[in-house]
């Protein structure tokens, strides 16, 4: 019972403490300065809660939120060597964490920096700039949404990655650089199941056909995904987590198309949702453009949800 009431008056006396630090900083607030900073760990706070839930970090979260408590209660019944263990656990405790969790820190510092300031500035997404997009990629849509019909009729299997601001240079290497104008034929032939550069990924860059026979790195929860997914729609979630490319997906056993953005695969779309898709990820429209456009994108987006439930077809897709 002793050692209950020493816990509870420790409890006590930090809340009190909490309180008294709560009432003195509410003299010295300022409205503006002190709301800003308020507003600014807030989103910190959330964006690192939505970071961690997606990664291991969130078992890691949990081990800290228990280790906290046991040292609170160690230190509160004064036990020596406990304490002397915990605090030790504590200062090796950071540079285990880097070195265990340095994929999903570099994961979250990638996000950090393809952060656009021009995203949320009110001037993004100009008509200079929709025009220039459109200029670019227009007719390359129309040429891949054709090419890829004519890879699904025939059950041509096929992977198309499309660079955007993230640079594919680690993944172009991989590859032979072709750096030619998309045309219809010119995807067939590099998709055509003899041809040397059919095993692998093409990559677009800036409207054109930049590179084929491209590898690219395997999803980071390769575990967590449908069994009836093969090699080619793990590669498109893979490039897909760790840039903000957008990869179509032909499968060779069906015919299907796919569509991965964001770690995320939108299965069975037709030519239709995909141009529409397409144009929504690769040219920007000001705010009255996108109103129409929405609409049709947002009935793509419901697709997300079927990355996990729809995979019912007991065939291999690769």
């Amino acid at each position: 019972m002793q050692v209950f009431a020493q816990l509870w008056q420790a409890i006590v006396q930090g809340l009190d403490q909490f309180w008294n630090e709560i009432v003195l900083a509410a003299h010295d607030f300022s409205l503006v300065r002190d709301t800003l900073d308020i507003a600014l760990i807030s989103y910190i706070i959330y964006k690192g809660i939505r970071i961690v839930r997606e990664t291991r970090a969130g078992q890691l979260v949990k081990g800290i939120l228990l280790m906290g408590g046991l040292y609170l209660v160690v230190k509160v019944l004064n036990m020596t060597a406990m304490l002397w263990l915990l605090n030790r656990v504590f200062e090796m405790g950071i540079i285990a964490v880097i070195v265990v969790f340095q994929p999903e820190l570099r994961s979250a510092l990638e996000r950090v920096g393809r952060t656009r300031m021009a995203g949320i500035a009110p001037w993004a997404h100009s008509s200079e700039e929709s025009i220039r997009r459109s200029a670019v990629w227009g007719k390359p849509i129309d040429v891949i949404c054709e090419s890829v019909q004519r890879l699904s009729i025939s059950a041509t299997g096929a992977l198309i990655v499309i660079e955007r601001e993230v640079k594919l240079g680690d993944q172009i290497r991989t590859g032979v650089i072709v750096d030619a104008v998309p045309s219809v034929e010119l995807m067939g032939n590099i998709f055509f199941k003899n041809s040397p550069l059919h095993d692998g990924a093409m990559i677009m860059r800036e409207g054109k056909v930049y590179a084929a026979a491209c590898f690219l790195p395997k999803p980071k929860k390769e575990e967590d995904i449908d069994k009836n997914l093969g090699s080619r729609h793990r590669a498109a979630i893979g490039i897909s987590e760790v840039s903000d490319s957008v990869t179509i997906v032909v499968s060779e056993e069906t015919g299907g198309i796919s569509f991965a953005v964001n770690g995320r695969l939108i299965r069975n779309l037709s030519i239709d949702k995909l141009r529409a898709t397409l144009d929504y990820y690769l040219i920007p429209e000001v705010k009255e453009e996108q109103k129409e456009r929405k609409k049709g994108f947002w009935k793509v987006k419901k697709n997300e949800k079927e990355r996990k439930g729809d995979c019912s077809e007991t065939e291999k897709e690769d």
